[in-house]
């Protein structure tokens, strides 16, 4: 849908969805040789498979909702996905794959009150 012309008509585009017909490349396609944990993610990974509590997982397929809530402005939105959701998978024993929507959203917060807020439900 095209509304009107002037000053901000070349932005109406901006709010469709855009196609790009390209295979979407892989994290695992990313780098060669072989990716070691390091210290710091075993350390999270072992605080976070503490802190997740059991809870009755839905019926797959997944829809998961993110919020990150960062102390600097300048931290990327999707870095903490991967990590975060590999940690969700081995704890409630699900295989990624069975995700079929994600939604991430990017709160700023004062330095020390960073956090993680998810849900999973059924898409």
């Amino acid at each position: 849908m095209h509304v009107g012309g002037g000053l901000f008509g070349c932005f109406n585009d901006f709010f469709e969805m855009k196609t790009l017909n390209i295979k979407p490349l892989s994290v695992n396609k990313c780098w060669q040789g072989k990716r070691f944990k390091t210290p710091a993610y075993k350390s999270y990974e072992k605080q976070l498979l503490l802190l997740l509590q059991p809870f009755k997982m839905p019926e797959a397929p997944f829809k998961i909702s993110y919020e990150f809530g960062f102390s600097s402005k300048l931290a990327d939105i999707d870095n903490p996905v991967k990590p975060f959701q590999d940690i969700l998978c081995k704890k409630y024993k699900f295989d990624d794959r069975s995700i079929n929507e994600i939604n991430i959203k990017k709160i700023i917060v004062p330095k020390g009150k960073e956090y993680i807020k998810f849900q999973i439900l059924t898409n």
